[in-house]
């Protein structure tokens, strides 16, 4: 079985909540304080956010930190693969 990429995992949850608020890429970066292009690489499971980066996105996005893990948790099959966005599994 393969490990699931949780860096991709966490850019998908990051993802759904931002579109969820309706937010661009560059409006969640300028609430959170960070880059627009690192909040990209997030959501693409480029980058390997800190605790400290979890805790600004999760603020600008309204979400507790601990629901953004935990949807990260439903964001993947029982087979350890990562879903893609809209996709569930049941």
């Amino acid at each position: 079985m393969l490990e699931p990429d949780i860096k991709k995992q966490f850019g998908l949850v990051i993802k759904q909540w931002r579109r969820k608020a309706s937010l661009s890429q560059e409006e969640l970066a300028a609430r959170a304080g960070l880059h627009r292009t690192y909040v990209s690489d997030v959501e693409r499971g480029m980058r390997n956010p800190s605790l400290y980066s979890i805790a600004k996105l999760a603020n600008a996005l309204k979400a507790p930190v601990s629901m953004l893990f935990q949807m990260m948790e439903a964001t993947s099959d029982p087979a350890g693969t990562t879903l893609s966005a809209g996709k569930q599994s049941g």
